[in-house]
């Protein structure tokens, strides 16, 4: 099955993990006009909550990140962390007149001394998490993050959350931002896209606000629940570990 976004027209045919899902065109962003307006308020959202400005900040999966340049506008150092290959090949090439933006790869990552960050930005990311890999995930962000910063991570899925709840909080999200007839067909393809079939074979992750909680106690964090999700969908969650 073909996927495409603003990004081209290649096609990819038997997507087997996440990663090789986001490593290739596909049509989770239903136009250019979503695909821009997603980054540029994940970017702002990250930039309410910088404590202060001068921070080295690691965005964590990070994606296409359109406009981490907003970011790192207010941040001492901005590493963006990216598994797909392809897209850090992207981002290297937006982003090779920013000076204090590095792109790294997940063994980059791993490979930092004790307390070198001061906030790290996981968005989207814990639901294509095993457990294990949860845990792995924040024992690393616990060595890394040194006395004082914090954790954020965006967009944890519930398990009460359903199909219908997203769609409607797309179409919401684009009725705001003038891409509601391009929501409404780009749910029409999602029904037939490697990404349900991905998501039928592989699941995601789901937690409820307690559960989440106690996930970050135990690796050390002192644990919030955020007043709002760091994405447009206001049914999934966010959370400071600090």
């Amino acid at each position: 099955m073909a996927l495409r976004d603003a990004r081209g027209d290649k096609e990819m045919t038997d997507v087997r993990d996440w990663i090789a899902f986001w490593d290739y065109p596909h049509s989770i962003y239903v136009n250019a006009r979503h695909f821009d307006v997603h980054y540029r308020d994940v970017a702002d959202g990250i930039c309410r909550l910088l404590p202060r400005e001068g921070l080295r900040v690691l965005d964590y999966g990070c994606g296409e990140a359109l406009h981490a340049d907003r970011v790192a506008a207010k941040a001492g150092k901005l590493y963006l962390c990216e598994s797909a290959g392809n897209v850090r090949q992207h981002l290297a090439q937006r982003f090779a007149g920013i000076s204090n933006i590095a792109i790294v790869a997940p063994e980059d990552v791993a490979a930092m001394a004790d307390g070198a960050l001061d906030m790290v930005v996981a968005n989207s990311v814990v639901q294509y998490l095993s457990s294990d890999e949860l845990d792995r995930f924040l024992a690393l962000m616990r060595r890394l993050i040194a006395p004082g910063g914090s954790l954020i991570v965006a967009d944890v899925i519930p398990p009460d959350a359903s199909p219908v709840g997203d769609a409607l909080a797309l179409l919401r999200y684009a009725a705001r931002h003038g891409f509601f007839l391009a929501a409404i067909a780009g749910l029409v393809r999602t029904v037939f896209s490697d990404y349900r079939a991905l998501r039928a074979r592989l699941g995601v992750a789901c937690y409820n606000e307690a559960e989440f909680m106690a996930r970050l106690a135990a690796a050390g964090f002192t644990p919030q629940r955020l007043a709002d999700n760091l994405e447009h969908n206001p049914t999934r969650m966010s959370f400071r570990g600090q």
